[in-house]
């Protein structure tokens, strides 16, 4: 029995919406794959990768935010499909005292353990990334006298401070150039909000991407907490045939000399 016309179009329906929902499907997995290292997330989100894991993509912090800071991410933006994140050059995290995107999460991908102190919300306490300053595109390091970051600031001369310094050229002109201290930024983004500059020349990276590590290697000799570290390590020796000789027999060893 031949195929009618309703069956053919039917089919051929079903075709495009499995082909188009595979697309869709691929795109998401791409967007997983190639996801933009540079994404922030709401306050007291756990590591990216434990992130993903735990986030069910509900979008309940997105409608808990009153600003409209947080959003979804989309099919085709090189972001995972469907978590949240904010752009504060757009609309930054305005610091809720009552963080109401981190109760509502369901499933502690927002762990609201990171945003508390002795079991009170603590919004100070966030960590969604650190902002960094180009000096090179910073006005105030011109000798430019803006303190647009500075004022935005929440935690004012805690997370930026102003660092004065003298115009040695002129010797009659001062810079005030705005030092973060990572210590204290939360990476809210207001800083990057306010910044007048075309481009913002104060933005925030993700913590993991913006700070560096020093290593277990090195001791800072005035820290108590390194000072015990250093009593309670185990010293580990390796020697070699050269090493059991002093460097200097070493160097002069002249019949390892001639035989090269």
């Amino acid at each position: 029995m031949g195929t009618t016309r309703r069956e053919f179009i039917l089919s051929t329906t079903r075709a495009i919406g499995l082909a188009t929902l595979g697309g869709l499907v691929w795109g998401a997995y791409v967007d997983e794959v190639t996801a933009n290292k540079l994404m922030l997330r709401p306050p007291a989100a756990l590591d990216e990768a434990d992130f993903l894991r735990q986030c069910i993509k509900c979008g309940l912090c997105v409608e808990a935010c009153p600003f409209d800071t947080l959003q979804l991410a989309r099919a085709g933006s090189n972001k995972p499909l469907g978590t949240p994140y904010f752009e504060p050059r757009d609309v930054p995290c305005y610091m809720c005292p009552e963080i109401p995107c981190v109760p509502v999460c369901p499933t502690g991908a927002l762990d609201i353990t990171k945003v508390s102190t002795n079991n009170e919300l603590d919004i100070n306490k966030a960590q969604m990334g650190v902002a960094v300053v180009d000096a090179k595109n910073c006005v105030a390091f011109w000798g430019i006298q803006c303190d647009a970051c500075y004022r935005a600031c929440p935690l004012l001369d805690k997370a930026i401070y102003l660092e004065y310094s003298k115009n040695e050229r002129t010797g009659k002109h001062a810079f005030l150039k705005p030092i973060v201290d990572s210590d204290f930024c939360t990476g809210c983004g207001l800083c990057e909000r306010a910044c007048v500059t075309q481009k913002a020349a104060i933005f925030v990276l993700p913590r993991e991407v913006a700070l560096g590590k020093v290593g277990d290697h090195y001791i800072k000799g005035w820290d108590s907490s390194d000072d015990k570290r250093v009593k309670n390590a185990q010293a580990t020796t390796t020697q070699t045939e050269i090493s059991k000789e002093s460097a200097i027999d070493s160097l002069n060893d002249t019949e390892v000399l001639l035989d090269d």
